[in-house]
């Protein structure tokens, strides 16, 4: 078997490069990444697997040759900061589309099936909760992200009815610990906010919102289970483990981190209110969410004093 990897070396990324040998044993695995985020120590420790890295720019590569005899592509690279993406909307849209028409005709091409990661943000605000049957119409993406994101979706539609074997994951927020993980969402910012003292930059409408969470190694169950039971039919998959406030993970954090403070902020995306979803697609395919906020904010709050504690012993 051949599995390759795109945006191998990121948050999701580099959890799932080490998942892999254990679920496929004597695979090659292939990874690829451009490296602009500089994760190299998302290479470091890796277990024992056949990996082979290439880094270059998906846009740029020969994906054609590199996909031939692949079994499945996992579609992680993209620019990702959804709150970020308001000052660099044109560019985005080049990247990320750019970067998904690629991927999914090369693996038309080869026959490679392709596992491809969008966004529960392109619901936007919503009365009631909602579920992948939501009507085109009803979706509300509030930011160039969410609506690059929804336009790559509907590339995937299109090209399945040319044979394309695929599957789209709409993630919730990400949280959890990961070689590469990043600090730009909700859970994971407000940790290192708190462990370097900082108040929780918050905001101004968001504390009591409700929106969609999910734990790392939820998705990575969810992954195996697409990878095992071959689920690329074409359809859309909501991906959470819980729809949760902001307030809900600074209760997580006080239980840590007593003194947390608050600092309400404006944003851009502000406008996007609360919504949550529901994940009764994977669910049918036996699937059950068990991954912790409270665990997830422990885990990340340990790794993050730890690096604390070592760089003050530093002369």
């Amino acid at each position: 078997m051949k599995i390759v990897v795109t945006g191998a070396l990121g948050h999701i990324g580099s959890r799932l490069i080490r998942e892999l040998p254990g679920w496929f044993g004597g695979s090659q695995i292939v990874l690829i990444d451009d490296m602009s985020a500089q994760r190299y120590c998302s290479l470091f420790n890796l277990p024992n697997g056949n990996y082979r890295f290439l880094e270059g720019d998906v846009i740029k590569m020969d994906l054609e040759s590199i996909f031939k005899g692949v079994d499945f592509v996992f579609h992680l690279a993209a620019i990702t900061n959804a709150a970020a993406s308001f000052e660099i909307a044109a560019e985005l849209e080049r990247v990320n589309f750019s970067a998904t028409s690629r991927v999914a005709e090369a693996c038309l091409k080869s026959g490679a099936s392709l596992i491809y990661l969008s966004t529960t943000s392109v619901y936007g605000t919503q009365a009631e909760v909602v579920d992948e049957n939501c009507a085109l119409s009803d979706l509300k993406p509030q930011s160039p992200y969410a609506e690059t994101k929804l336009k790559e979706e509907r590339l995937l539609q299109e090209l399945g009815s040319r044979g394309l074997r695929f599957i789209i994951c709409r993630f919730g927020t990400i949280f959890g610990v990961s070689p590469g993980m990043r600090f730009h969402t909700a859970v994971n910012k407000f940790c290192w906010q708190a462990v370097l003292g900082q108040p929780l930059t918050v905001w101004r409408t968001a504390l009591h919102q409700k929106r969609p969470y999910l734990d790392l190694n939820d998705a990575m169950a969810v992954f195996k289970l697409i990878t095992a039971r071959k689920i690329f039919d074409g359809r859309i998959y909501n991906v959470l483990t819980a729809n949760l406030t902001v307030n809900d993970i600074v209760e997580a954090l006080k239980e840590h981190i007593p003194d947390v403070n608050i600092k309400l902020v404006d944003q851009k995306i502000m406008n996007q209110l609360s919504y949550e979803i529901l994940d009764a697609r994977f669910r049918a395919h036996g699937f059950k969410p068990q991954g912790s906020l409270r665990q997830g904010v422990a885990d990340t709050v340990k790794l993050l004093k730890g690096s604390r504690l070592a760089a003050e012993a530093l002369p």
